[in-house]
């Protein structure tokens, strides 16, 4: 997006556990609208439109296309989605779309249905839509000049916001935000898009794929394995992508992918993966592993004891020169044990050095921070009877606020 100035207008919608490894790899600057938990697109949508009109102070004729980031495209397709706006006025339409003109007869894609006879394929007025069809039947879509869905679509600000006021929610970001439970679970294809009179599609004829499966995904890895692990010869189209520090050994297992993680492990063949998005649903756990603005953590172990006591052990890192906000917890006692590194603690009122080999106690109640003057690493062990993320009062992010708050 960058390479076509798209970048510094860009909104990324995302939940509150994503925000720290987006501002890890992209910066602080980036632009943010947090969903305070998941409910599909069609809600995440309209919370970002809420954030460029209340936040940003965009327009109401302002054009806003919205795209998926799991797509692996070349710059031109970018160039592709700057298009939009023209097309979108000069047609009049309620929404713009991009589609990927097909090079095969997939399985695995929806697709745009443009009405018949029309004279221009590359700009076309949308019939309806054809979700995932079976090989015989896309191949008569693509007859009908169909084209791949890729999730791309541009509309007038003005488009969700008046949708908005006519449900009685807040057109704030901030306030839409206390109410997100109000807006329906749903994705915005079926509550927007499939709905829609006035929709044309602009077709692209290029490289596109949809990596948001892992049968697409491995298409693009480079090595059949990453991380410990063998493969056996008799493996045949399988991938192995293992982040934990035990190997995994796959034996005459063809046509599968398999992955190993902190929080969890996934044994699949790869034309059913697509599958794991509906089966997670069901699964509800902490994050074991979680990349943050100053560093990571993974979960070693949490113990749960018969009279109510729990134990989590982690294994911290801060990066050089970051630092762990200055926060306080009401339900735990840690104890850290520093393993690698020099950095500055503190606790309540006093500002001392560590190194490894120092363990420090922090006590319910008690205020605390550590920066890294070198990568630092420790071990922290938490005792208490709810051990959760929630159990946090933030003081402040910065240092030296933290510093000039302990001399006050």
């Amino acid at each position: 997006m960058e390479a076509v100035n798209l970048g510094e207008s860009a909104v990324i919608a995302t939940s509150s556990t994503q925000v720290d490894m987006l501002q890890n790899q992209l910066g602080n600057s980036v632009n943010i609208a947090i969903e305070p938990e998941r409910r599909d697109t069609y809600p995440a949508i309209v919370l970002a439109a809420t954030y460029l009109y209340s936040v940003e102070k965009a327009e109401l004729d302002d054009v806003i296309a919205v795209l998926p980031v799991d797509s692996f495209v070349e710059d031109r397709f970018f160039e592709r989605v700057k298009q939009l706006e023209k097309v979108l006025l000069t047609y009049n339409a309620d929404l713009a779309l991009v589609g990927v003109k097909p090079t095969y007869p997939s399985e695995k894609y929806g697709y745009i249905v443009p009405f018949p006879n029309q004279c221009d394929h590359e700009i076309m007025r949308v019939s309806h839509f054809h979700e995932k069809p079976q090989e015989i039947q896309a191949q008569d879509l693509i007859s009908q000049n169909a084209l791949w869905n890729c999730g791309v679509f541009a509309f007038k600000l003005d488009y969700i916001i008046s949708r908005l006021k006519t449900t009685g929610l807040p057109l704030d970001y901030q306030e839409l935000k206390k109410e997100y439970k109000q807006l329906p679970k749903i994705s915005f294809d079926y509550e927007v898009v499939e709905k829609a009179n006035n929709v044309v599609a602009l077709s692209y004829e290029g490289d596109w794929k949809d990596l948001g499966t892992w049968n697409t995904l491995t298409e693009e890895m480079q090595s059949d394995i990453i991380g410990k692990g063998m493969l056996s010869e008799d493996s045949v189209n399988t991938h192995l992508i293992n982040e934990l520090d035990i190997p995994v050994i796959g034996l005459g297992v063809s046509n599968a992918v398999i992955v190993a993680s902190p929080d969890g492990i996934l044994f699949s063949d790869k034309a059913t993966s697509p599958r794991l998005k509906d089966i997670v649903k069901e699964f509800s756990q902490r994050p074991m592993y979680e990349e943050r603005r100053w560093g990571w953590y993974r979960v070693l172990d949490h113990t749960k004891y018969e009279d109510g006591q729990e134990v989590l052990t982690k294994r911290i890192g801060v990066i050089a020169n970051n630092n762990i906000s200055y926060q306080m917890h009401l339900r735990r006692t840690e104890i850290w044990t520093i393993t690698k590194g020099e950095g500055e603690y503190i606790l309540d009122h006093e500002v001392k050095k560590v190194k490894a080999g120092d363990v420090l106690k922090i006590p319910v109640g008690s205020k605390h921070a550590i920066k890294a003057i070198t990568d630092l690493e420790f071990i922290e062990v938490q005792y208490g009877n709810e051990l959760v993320e929630e159990d946090i009062i933030r003081i402040c992010m910065t240092w030296e606020e933290a510093v000039r708050k302990v001399m006050i």
